[in-house]
């Protein structure tokens, strides 16, 4: 008698998924590495998993209705005549002209300064888009260079130098061809038409003895009003920010690998650099142990969606945070109705992969004029300063279901972790324990 198995349903490899078949056979047929947009996309360690311990008996919550949470925040308090002063402690994070549409740019400046915080130019230089429409407007100082003057520099409200960017530590930036129009390439002094590729390094210094003589010639030609920002990916961020500080940085950017870009390689965003979650208590230490904390503001971009993160971020030590691929979302980018359009790229909304190809249905991430026209800067920037607003609210709710008369009086001691990772990254116990991994000799 012949007895056979049961057909089984094929199983497939963990390993060898779909996705990484089809980056084989794309690599295989092409000969090139994948360039796209966005950030990492693997699942990492992230806020969502922290969770806040409300007050109950042993805590005293406030009552939203009646009782005020501070949320304002001032940055570049430490060398600036003229720090900022911010209402909210939620900023708009450098996305650079050339990389956005010129419409874009205005609905940004337009959306922070009905909201009452800064945003920031981005490689490229600045457009009179964004200058005109942003009451507190952060310029940023690049390898690269493109754009940059004195004027500018004196006309920005702060100056953010840039040595790396979350989703590419040690990396360059890139702009493809089809988005170097007359303008952009006017602005950038670079054919029309060609790829950009940015530099990795600033082309001047190779280390932090020479970043605090640059920080220094910022502040000459600035005449010391202008608080200097130093804007780091999450690599080394203890040391990055204690270098940071000591070359005289009024504020420290850490960005972490959820953080966005322009375009890179695809394999340098899911596989350089640290969740935004790790990078956050070793910036802190570094501040604590120099003891700049809050003397030297931290500002952490990378992932962040809601006031939840936002409150979390604070509660772990930061000063504010920064956003980018959320602000986009909140103009309109990789929205639905456009799904016919994504999917005739061969993408689909929400996937971000088109950012670098110049031919964002959206009008958003384009310089192509008829795409550009879907954009009403002044619709866009509405619903950017509503979605502020609601996270500011989040955030408030929060710091008062702790107690907490101030966003910034969030404190660890307020947070637990869902996961071991997570408690060891965040430097918080584990749910339902005392317990922080690597802490007490285990």
């Amino acid at each position: 008698m012949t007895y056979r198995n049961p057909p089984t349903t094929p199983r497939k490899s963990a390993t060898f998924d779909d996705y990484t078949l089809s980056e084989i056979r794309r690599a295989a047929a092409t000969g090139i590495y994948d360039i796209r947009g966005a950030g990492a996309k693997r699942k990492l360690p992230h806020f969502d998993d922290l969770l806040f311990l409300g007050a109950s008996i042993s805590r005293y919550p406030l009552e939203g209705y009646r009782e005020r949470c501070d949320t304002s925040v001032v940055l570049g308090s430490r060398h600036a005549r003229k720090p900022i002063e911010l209402k909210i402690p939620i900023t708009i994070a450098g996305m650079s002209f050339g990389s956005l549409s010129g419409p874009a740019k205005e609905a940004l400046g337009r959306g922070a300064t009905l909201s009452g915080t800064s945003t920031t130019t981005g490689d490229g230089g600045m457009t009179e888009e964004e200058r005109g429409h942003s009451k507190t407007l952060v310029y940023q100082y690049l390898p690269s260079r493109y754009g940059m003057n004195p004027r500018d520099l004196r006309r920005a409200d702060a100056i953010e130098v840039v040595v790396g960017q979350g989703a590419k530590p040690g990396g360059g930036g890139m702009l493809l061809g089809q988005k170097i129009s007359d303008r952009v390439a006017e602005m950038r002094t670079l054919p029309k038409g060609i790829d950009q590729r940015s530099a990795s390094r600033h082309p001047d210094w190779t280390g932090p003895d020479d970043l605090e003589i640059k920080i220094l010639e910022l502040r000459e030609i600035t005449d010391w009003e202008k608080p200097i920002y130093v804007k780091v990916g999450g690599a080394r961020p203890y040391y990055d920010t204690a270098l940071a500080v000591k070359a005289g940085a009024d504020v420290v950017v850490v960005d972490g690998m959820q953080g966005g870009t322009a375009a890179t390689q695809e394999v340098f965003i899911e596989n350089v650099g640290q969740p935004t979650l790790a990078c956050i208590r070793p910036a802190v230490q570094a501040l604590q142990d120099l003891g700049m904390h809050r003397k030297v503001q931290l500002i952490v971009s990378g992932g962040i969606r809601n006031g939840a993160d936002v409150a979390k971020a604070l509660a772990l030590g930061v000063d504010a945070v920064s956003i980018g691929t959320a602000a986009l979302v909140a103009l309109g980018d990789n929205d639905p109705r456009w799904e016919a359009e994504y999917s005739a790229l061969g993408t689909t909304a929400g996937a971000y992969d088109d950012w670098h190809e110049g031919r964002d249905p959206a009008g958003i991430t384009t310089q192509d004029p008829e795409l550009m026209k879907r954009v009403d800067p002044i619709a866009a920037g509405r619903r950017l300063a509503n979605y502020l607003k609601v996270m500011t609210l989040e955030t408030q709710t929060i710091a008062r279901a702790c107690g907490k008369n101030s966003v910034h009086n969030l404190e660890p001691e307020d947070l637990v972790a869902l996961s071991i990772e997570a408690a060891a990254m965040a430097g918080v116990p584990l749910a339902g324990t005392n317990w922080i991994p690597g802490k007490n000799g285990f």
